[in-house]
């Protein structure tokens, strides 16, 4: 089936055009030029050249029980990497077959999908080397892999997938496990396949992601900087160590960055007893290598990288880090919580010598937490959460923001209403960047005969947007009291308007109001009513933050089955909203939290959260906008049209806003 890159819509592989939105499913928008006539498996638009095809990297690896060999594919990079015996492992005596020698341009599946951009090296050049790595062109990047169909039946315990887990190849079903413990580290799978001996797995491209090495090297970046990555390191190591995979991080040019500048890896490597990180010269890993008598993996290794970064960037090692460095080498430091305690160590040192503005690096305990060894990479157990992290005090580094309302498609008018008002200042010199920032962002859904609820909704709206043009202080996020007031301000304006009209019963009009408040990594939220709060994050996915004031939420608290509570014929019907009564009668929910990893926030009308629309929607519709790639006013739009879809009869108001962070590094 072919998957709509607009309305996420299912159509036949012979579809031509969206059969739910009219989007074309051969051709695209160029996102340089904005030409609409390039082919989706082009690689470039044929008006101005821009490189805008769909890209995976692909790993292509001869299987046979035994060792394995595995090379980078980076730019043609190849580096000797030794594996230890496994089941469905790659074997290191046996060449690539002559079936495998693909040339540039051709195709790596008998059904044409995935064309090679990079040249394999040719049967001589691989006659110890059975896994190699390329970029390849999805020519066909709207339909859905098998292996999607698979995470997606599991995700909806579905059983009906078009491949059988059993057929999945032993490599990416490693990607598999390990992509479905939220570890951003690890590069996501979409697609595998075997042929014969040979298994190719499709994954995300990183060959043009930052490498570690350079940032490193760069003078502005701080040392608390590197003790953070240091720190992610050891993170993955835990992750990685069960599966026999750490050699993944003993490649220099393996550790790249992302976009946040969070640790990554470029792909996955199998360890061998004799591991040894390697330089940036393949020839000196190759030598090392020979040179060392096998030995079992240990953290020691991880220590080697981490003197291999400080010397090939030529920075000098700092504070504590020579002793920690040198206690690994020798064994005193022999387990991945006694490194972490020593890296909180080094950051307290840091903070004693006013070398940095943060807090000491912290672990939420001290145990090291423990993940059952096992053979196949499935039944990998490993909870993420439960792993110690660092607290870091974080700092703004972007916010973002886009909103829309819509009539819907029932409606006569629109009685949605919003407001989005932010300052943001920015320094930024060679050794430091500072962002501040606040941001008020206000949603009402009104109510009310003869077109009081459009009066309603922007009444509160104004009223609040006029507060806090008056009572925000620069820098302090407003204190629950003041919203509170704020809040009531909102409801005695529209109360005092019933009253002068004389309106009464369901003519009194009304709104609803969810409103946000962001002072760089602090937030504030109060409602009141149906209007919702949504927060989602990489590492705890879509929450609910709000809760609705209607009948069957007050008997839900009250201790009636969710199911019983909302059998009843009033179950939708409003507890609290602003304006029909005074401020007696209403009391508003206000709540705080922090913004400390990336962030995508929602304020939602029920027009949008209606039919668990979000709940449902929220992988394809809000979770790739955590990038900043991505366009928030685009993004805004495509959730207006799916809940048109499928709410379209309500008005439908949505505001999005996107915080990124980072660690406060500044030295």
């Amino acid at each position: 089936m072919l998957i709509c890159p607009q309305c996420k819509f299912e159509n036949p592989n012979s579809n031509k055009f969206c059969q739910n939105c009219g989007t074309s499913l051969t051709h695209k928008v160029c996102p340089e030029c904005s030409t609409d006539d390039v082919p989706v498996n082009a690689l470039r638009c044929q008006n101005c050249g821009t490189e805008c095809g769909t890209v995976f990297w692909a790993i292509i690896a001869k299987e046979k029980s035994g060792e394995a060999l595995g090379i980078d594919g980076d730019e043609g990079d190849k580096r000797d990497v030794g594996v230890e015996a496994d089941e469905g492992a790659i074997s290191s005596s046996s060449p690539l077959s002559p079936s495998s020698q693909i040339a540039l341009g051709s195709y790596l599946d008998p059904q044409e999908r995935y064309q090679l951009l990079d040249s394999l090296p040719a049967q001589t050049e691989t006659a110890t080397m059975t896994d190699v790595g390329a970029r390849v062109l999805d020519c066909q990047p709207y339909q859905i892999s098998p292996i999607e169909v698979i995470l997606a039946s599991q995700q909806s315990d579905l059983v009906t997938p078009s491949m059988e887990a059993s057929e999945i190849p032993p490599l990416a079903k490693l990607y598999i496990a390990l992509q479905s413990q939220g570890q951003r580290g690890i590069p996501p799978i979409h697609d595998a396949w075997q042929q014969g001996d040979m298994q190719v797995v499709i994954i995300e491209d990183r060959s043009d992601w930052q490498h570690l090495l350079d940032l490193w090297q760069e003078e502005t970046t701080s040392s608390l900087k590197i003790l953070h990555w240091c720190y992610q390191m050891t993170q993955l190591w835990a992750l990685l160590e069960p599966v026999n995979y750490r050699q993944s991080l003993l490649d220099l040019s393996n550790l790249r960055l992302d976009e946040d500048q969070t640790l990554a890896l470029q792909r996955l490597y199998v360890e061998s007893s004799n591991s040894q990180p390697a330089t940036e010269s393949p020839e000196d890993a190759q030598a090392q290598t020979s040179a060392i008598p096998e030995q079992p993996l240990t953290i020691q290794a991880l220590g080697r990288v981490w003197q291999a970064l400080f010397r090939e960037s030529q920075r000098t090692q700092f504070g504590s880090v020579v002793q920690m460095l040198g206690d690994l080498e020798v064994g005193k430091i022999h387990t991945i919580a006694q490194l972490r305690s020593r890296l909180e160590e080094i950051s307290v040192e840091l903070e004693a010598l006013g070398t940095a503005t943060l807090p000491p690096i912290k672990e939420k305990n001290t145990a090291v937490p423990t993940i059952p060894q096992s053979d196949e990479p499935e039944d990998i157990i490993s909870k993420t959460d439960d792993m110690p992290t660092v607290v870091l005090a974080m700092q703004l580094s972007s916010l973002e923001d886009a909103g829309r309302t819509d009539v819907g498609r029932q409606r006569h008018h629109n009685e949605d209403y919003f407001g989005i008002e932010t300052k943001i200042h920015k320094l930024e010199l060679p050794k430091s960047r500072v962002l501040e920032a606040h941001g008020l962002y206000i949603l009402c859904d009104g109510m009310g005969g003869h077109a009081g609820g459009e009066i309603a909704s922007e009444l509160a709206v104004n009223t609040l947007r006029q507060y806090f043009q008056e009572h925000w202080i620069a820098n302090q996020l407003p204190t629950e009291d003041s919203i509170r007031e704020a809040v009531y301000l909102a409801n005695e304006a529209i109360y005092k308007l019933n009253q002068q009209d004389a309106r009464s019963g369901v003519g009194r009009m009304g709104t609803t109001l969810v409103m946000l408040l962001i002072q760089d990594t602090q937030a504030a939220v109060a409602h009141v009513g149906d209007s919702r709060l949504y927060r989602l994050t990489r590492k705890r996915g879509l929450e609910q933050v709000t809760v609705d004031h209607e009948v069957g939420q007050r008997e839900i608290t009250r201790g009636v089955e969710a199911s019983i509570a909302y059998a009843r014929p009033d179950a939708y019907q409003l507890t609290q909203a602003l304006g029909p009564r005074d401020e007696n009668s209403i009391n508003p929910d206000v709540g705080f939290f922090d913004i400390n990893e990336d962030t995508l926030l929602l304020l939602a009308s029920d027009g949008v959260s209606d039919n668990d629309l979000l709940e449902t929607h929220w992988q394809t519709h809000l979770e790739p906008l955590l990038s900043s790639g991505v366009n928030l006013e685009r993004g805004v739009t495509d959730l207006i049209d799916l809940a048109n879809q499928h709410n379209g009869h309500d008005n439908i108001t949505g505001i999005l806003i996107r915080a990124k962070v980072r660690p406060n590094l500044e030295g």
